[in-house]
This record gives C-alpha cells, sequence and structure tokens, in this order.
C-alpha cells in the first residue's frame, strides 16, 4: 500500500503531489493514481496539448466547429499558461465539472469566456464566446434576435448590474443563478 512514487512512462506522481490533489479534490489517492494512469495512457509525455484536446471535443461534436470554444476552455485549464495540460491542471478541472457545487462550476464557466484573465468579462470577449457555441452546436440561425451580438447585448443588460460595461465573477454568478434560461445559454453543463 505506502506507495512512495508511481513512476508511469517517466512522469512521476510523487506523495507530496497526491497529498496536494486529495486536499483540494474530492478523490482519495487511489482514486488520483487510477486517473494518473489513464491520463497517460493517453498522454504518454504527462502533457495534454492544445490539438489533443481540441480532437477530444471533435469526437463529442463530430459534425460542429470545435476549435474555438475547445481553445477557450483549454486556455481555462491550462492555469499556468505554459501551452499545454499537464495532470494536476487535468485533474482539478475534473474535479470541480464533477463534483464541485454549482457556483464552482458557474466560476469555471466565468473564466472561460474571461479570455484576457483580468477578472471582467467585456462584450467583445462574451461575443467570442458566444459565437464559439454556435459553431460548437451548430446553430445556423444568427439573425436578429439570435445573433450572437444582439444575444451579448440582452445578456450584458441583464449581468451587468453596475452599468460598467463589464460583467464581473460575482454579476456572472449571481445572474446566472437567478436565471435559468441565461445559466442555459451560458453554462449549459451546470
Amino acid at each position: 500500500m505506502g506507495h512512495k512514487e508511481s513512476k508511469v512512462a517517466g512522469v512521476d506522481l510523487n506523495d507530496e503531489t497526491i497529498d496536494r490533489l486529495t486536499k483540494n479534490t474530492n478523490y482519495t489517492p487511489e482514486q488520483i493514481r487510477q486517473w494518473h494512469e489513464a491520463f497517460l495512457r493517453d498522454c504518454p509525455n504527462g502533457k495534454l496539448s492544445p490539438r489533443q484536446f481540441t480532437e477530444v471535443y471533435k469526437k463529442f461534436y463530430p459534425e460542429h466547429e470545435a476549435e474555438k470554444y475547445s481553445s477557450q476552455v483549454f486556455r481555462t485549464f491550462d492555469t499556468d499558461n505554459n501551452g499545454y495540460i499537464d495532470f494536476v491542471e487535468f485533474l482539478v478541472a475534473v474535479n470541480v465539472n464533477a463534483n464541485g457545487d454549482i457556483r464552482d462550476k458557474l466560476g469555471l464557466a466565468f473564466d472561460i469566456y474571461d479570455m484576457n484573465s483580468n477578472g471582467q468579462i467585456d462584450k467583445k470577449e462574451m461575443t467570442k464566446v458566444i459565437t464559439a457555441i454556435y459553431d460548437l452546436l451548430g446553430e445556423e440561425n444568427r439573425k436578429a434576435d439570435n445573433s450572437p451580438e444582439n444575444r451579448v447585448k440582452k445578456i450584458m443588460e441583464k449581468l451587468d448590474l453596475n452599468d460598467d460595461k463589464n460583467i464581473s465573477r460575482d454579476e456572472f454568478v449571481e445572474g446566472c443563478l437567478k436565471d435559468d434560461i441565461l445559466r442555459q445559454l451560458l453554462a449549459p453543463n451546470v
């Protein structure tokens, strides 16, 4: 039992990392080791690249354009901005998706929209992500009220409570908690 280290394909999972993940996720040390082995089967070098990440999205959305949206999600999960997702980043993101409460999940959704990581979502960022979601879902009706620009205008009106032309994390989370339709649009998996 007392595993000191799990060395698989040259990528170590040491006790310190297991301890940190146990404290920051809902997973046991054994589950963490299992996740690690599965991660290394898909990413033997311990690094999930943007291309690999997009390929996973394409499996879920084979008929549609997955690149733009998956690149936003990838950027959010690559918390150290080094151009790949390592095992710790991967497991923390999986944990929030699988075990996080609704506020944690909405916070993760906020991070996808906050493309420049300044703690605010502006109209331009929101439009880019809504357009990417339309591409991902194959939405062809992009006219009148359903255009990304008009959709974003209505979203901004609802969520921008202090009228500063930006949406803060709190405005985003609280707005989505109060409005099921907005939550379904902005964070459909929450």
